[in-house]
């Protein structure tokens, strides 16, 4: 039994120094322009989830879901959010492909997180993503309400959704293929 247990301890200290010297000696891909394989994809979603249920604090919005602070959302979003995430005009985003892990294109495809986890997510940023963190450059009035918007992108109040269509000439509801979509990207990640 010794023999044995001697031999998984050798086994795993000669993997973890073959792979840290894989990547040490530059032999592991770095360029963003590349599909990842499928097991480093779902590994670091993997990651990402586990790190959000252990760091990220379960905190209530301070910022209720009125239609004001869902517009003014709309508006901070816009300024800060658009260029990668994909813009209220339903499009995606021409940065999409451009980063790795791809951006998430969050109004396509309206997030389904708790809102905890999405405002942990604007304020501290993903790291290897290029997410930034936003609590050096928002409020947190500001944060809360771009939390509010993406946590409400499927059930928008009418004046919400009158102002979104009157703003950026579209309607805001996730259509059905929308949400087709979603599924076959959750379906792909995991």
């Amino acid at each position: 039994m010794r023999k044995f247990l001697w031999g998984v301890l050798f086994t795993l200290l000669v993997l973890g120094v073959g792979g840290l010297a894989f990547a040490l000696l530059g032999y592991m891909p770095t360029h963003a322009d590349a599909t990842p394989p499928k097991w480093e994809e779902s590994l670091a979603s993997r990651a990402l989830d586990a790190s959000m249920e252990h760091r990220a604090p379960r905190v209530a919005s301070p910022v209720p879901p009125t239609d004001e602070n869902l517009i003014e959302g709309m508006k901070i979003y816009t300024m800060n959010c658009a260029l990668c995430h994909g813009g209220l005009d339903n499009k995606p985003s021409v940065l999409q492909h451009s980063l790795y892990p791809p951006v998430p294109q969050l109004i396509i495809y309206p997030l389904d997180d708790p809102e905890w986890h999405i405002y942990y997510a604007v304020r501290t940023g993903i790291r290897y993503t290029g997410m930034p963190a936003w609590d050096k450059t928002l409020t947190e009035q500001d944060m809360w309400k771009i939390t509010m918007l993406l946590s409400h992108l499927d059930k928008l109040p009418p004046a919400v959704q009158d102002y979104w269509k009157t703003s950026f000439g579209v309607a805001p509801t996730a259509s059905e293929e929308k949400k087709e979509g979603k599924e076959e990207e959750k379906h792909d990640h995991h």
